[in-house]
């Protein structure tokens, strides 16, 4: 059973940064690819970022592209997402998934992440 954990979530105001982790932990791990989506209040949830595990290959949402960083640690298992110039509708609670059983489809999910900006 493989366990996603994120972290780094917080209060910012806007223009200002915020770096997230996802820490997995339990069998053997090496997915296809790991992304971060997120779900802005009354709102579904949303693609940010992803990676590909082996080549690094890096895929962004327009609202997010220039803005975030998305990056991995295969040694250690972790992704990570930078978040500069924070605008208040990047108000959400972030979410780390990751394709394990084949790649397209994200079918482990953390419990995810607070991360509120202020005007």
């Amino acid at each position: 059973q493989v366990q996603l954990v994120e972290s780094g979530g917080g209060l910012v105001q806007a223009g200002g940064s915020l770096r997230l982790s996802c820490a997995t932990s339990g069998r053997t791990f090496r997915p296809y690819a790991m992304g971060w989506f997120r779900a802005a209040p009354g709102k579904e949830r949303e693609f940010a970022a992803a990676i590909s595990w082996s080549a690094g290959n890096t895929y962004y949402a327009d609202s997010v592209r220039g803005r975030f960083t998305i990056s991995r640690d295969t040694a250690k298992n972790t992704v990570a997402l930078q978040m500069n110039s924070l605008k208040p509708e990047d108000t959400a609670v972030y979410y780390c998934g990751a394709q394990v059983a084949g790649p397209g489809k994200y079918d482990y999910w953390g419990q995810g992440t607070q991360v509120t900006v202020s005007s």
